[in-house]
């Protein structure tokens, strides 16, 4: 075989980005609104400034995206962990979306390369949130037995795709002939069911948590939504509202400034209200809608060390972050690095790490501006004992520390 048949890692999350990024403009049309103007603020900006790709090239940047999908438990985290290797995606980051200021009961990771030249090639990335069923403050023993139950006679993906993703991962790759039919299949497990929806089931579910109620309320996962990146997030949230698109009030990270972008900004137009059909008591399809997904878009910015993320979070404790963002942070890269605040390559300034994961706070504060109203917990204690070392025991593999990532990206 020759390797001009032979399609490496790289190339298979290539054409599965593309393809998940296919599926969903069909599936939510305001996404390929979101994905055009992104490609025009991008231009637009590279255009604009002489240092205009300094946190990526303008063909990487306008390629870029990270999804984001639910499950409901370990064995099916673990099945996803499984079918990502086999583009090259690990886990990367433990992210408690619990521990939020509005709540939400999962606990994530992010699959992604953790390679320099692997991010430089293709650098997907899929926020993974897993239901935490075993928190008494949202799920008590009843609900809880019931959700497992529901949890453990669905089967998110075909015992063929994974075994067949398994070997993908073992020779790190596969033949050309046989990559279209492999990355069609894995793109096909996460488009939107049209199966009826046990209405009740979907309501007791959603007085928990309307993300509850998207990840056990129904026969399969999906995409949640699917980013872009883009290098002005002010003028794409400006041209989107130009547009007449609803975006979420605010954007989600630290403060635009007039020094070095750090770590990640986020924005998202609103949830769509989308046909879904629902099963009734008695037995009865009807049409209805519901309003779980949107199109996220994302600006990325210099990695920060601990030292630097220590800075981060006091700046975002205060009331206004833009008024004493100055206090914490130097307003150039040159600073930045003779400080320790954040990763550059080789010590050099004008050469910055791009921060390639995630923040909780803006997670979850982007799942709460798109929900319609808050669920219910309880006043109890978190005994359930979730943590960056179960999540790793529910994978059966090692989570990468992005710290120690950024570190060796330095070298």
């Amino acid at each position: 075989m020759t390797r001009a048949k032979w399609l490496e890692t790289s190339q298979l999350r290539a054409r599965f980005a593309a393809g998940l990024s296919a599926m969903y403009t069909a599936e939510v049309p305001a996404y390929g609104t979101l994905v055009q103007v992104s490609e025009q603020v991008n231009a637009d900006h590279v255009a604009r400034h002489r240092h205009g790709e300094r946190f990526g090239s303008l063909q990487r940047v306008t390629a870029e995206r990270h999804g984001a999908i639910r499950v409901g438990s370990p064995a099916e985290l673990a099945a996803v962990a499984d079918l990502f290797a086999a583009f090259g995606m690990l886990p990367v980051g433990y992210y408690d979306l619990r521990c939020a200021a509005s709540p939400v009961p999962v606990v994530s990771t992010a699959f992604r390369p953790v390679d320099a030249n692997e991010l430089s090639l293709n650098p997907f990335r899929m926020f993974t949130s897993m239901l935490a069923t075993r928190d008494v403050r949202f799920f008590d023993r009843d609900l809880r037995a019931r959700v497992d139950t529901f949890l453990g006679r669905r089967r998110l993906f075909d015992p063929a795709l994974l075994d067949r993703a398994r070997l993908v991962t073992a020779a790190g790759g596969c033949a050309g002939d046989q990559a279209q039919e492999f990355v069609a299949a894995a793109v096909a497990a996460f488009a939107l069911s049209g199966e009826p929806i046990d209405k009740s089931w979907y309501d007791e579910l959603s007085r928990v948590s309307a993300v509850a109620a998207d990840i056990a309320g129904v026969g399969s996962t999906h995409l949640n939504h699917l980013t872009p990146r883009v290098l002005d997030i002010d003028d794409l949230y400006r041209r989107m509202t130009g547009r007449g698109i609803t975006m979420i009030d605010a954007i989600q990270g630290p403060p635009a400034t007039g020094g070095p972008a750090v770590l990640l900004r986020q924005t998202s137009f609103r949830a769509l209200a989308e046909p879904r059909r629902f099963r009734g008591e008695d037995g009865r399809i009807t049409e209805g809608a519901l309003r779980v997904r949107f199109g996220e878009v994302e600006a990325r910015g210099v990695a920060l060390t601990p030292k630097g993320r220590e800075r981060y979070d006091a700046a975002m404790s205060a009331a206004d972050p833009a008024a004493v963002w100055a206090d914490h942070f130097p307003p150039t890269d040159e600073q930045m690095a003779a400080q320790g605040l954040g990763y550059y390559r080789g010590g050099d300034p004008s050469a910055p790490i791009v921060y390639e994961d995630f923040l909780p706070a803006s997670a979850a504060g982007i799942f709460r501006s798109n929900l319609d109203s808050d669920g219910e917990t309880a006043d109890a204690p978190d005994e359930s004992g979730y943590d960056a070392l179960w999540l790793a025991g529910a994978l059966g593999r090692d989570i990468g520390d992005p710290y120690a990532l950024y570190e060796e990206a330095c070298s």
